[in-house]
């Protein structure tokens, strides 16, 4: 972990709740942070549940599945400051340090960028008339490949495939400025 792009407490401590449904949801058992470069402290506490970051499942096999690669950390405090989100500035403040945090769990900045853009498409998927409820994992993972994929899912994956493809035009020195305003003008 590195101090330029921020640091975790320490390992998180966690345990598996078992639920109906998809069984993903994992709850804290003690707290957790993330100092993001700025100083300021993101806290995920004692007892908080979380299920492994706000990327859609469409876009699992692209971006990343719950719970796997250098961005554990990250998506822990970001499950959390996107429960807490009051305003759609939180949301993106929030979005903001995950894409930190993924930098600082191990991420490289190509990988980051993705994840930021997954997050990203969450929030605007959310915004979408309720169609990111559509999404929901449960509906998606557990269906034959012969089932037609609904057109909620062609729409996430279309965009992010676009948006993509132009963060693909950023130099490996664009801050994240840069990389902001890219997404934010092609998720309007």
């Amino acid at each position: 972990m590195s101090n330029e792009y921020g640091v975790f407490s320490d390992n998180p401590q966690t345990e598996w709740l078992s639920e109906a449904g998809g069984d993903r949801n994992m709850k804290l058992l003690r707290d957790f942070s993330y100092t993001d470069p700025d100083g300021k402290v993101w806290l995920a506490p004692t007892d908080s549940v979380i299920n492994g970051a706000s990327i859609p499942a469409p876009l699992w096999s692209t971006v990343g599945s719950p719970y796997t690669g250098d961005y554990r950390n990250a998506s822990i405090v970001h499950d959390v400051a996107c429960d807490l989100a009051q305003t759609a500035a939180d949301r993106e403040a929030a979005d903001k340090m995950f894409y930190f945090a993924c930098l600082a769990g191990g991420c490289g900045t190509a990988q980051a960028r993705l994840f930021y853009l997954g997050v990203r498409i969450g929030a605007w998927g959310t915004g979408q008339a309720g169609w990111m409820a559509k999404l929901k994992p449960q509906n998606l993972l557990f269906r034959s490949r012969a089932e037609p994929r609904l057109p909620e899912e062609e729409l996430i994956r279309n965009k992010f495939d676009s948006v993509r493809s132009k963060l693909e035009t950023l130099a490996d020195t664009d801050g994240f400025d840069k990389l902001e305003a890219l997404v934010n003008a092609e998720l309007k």
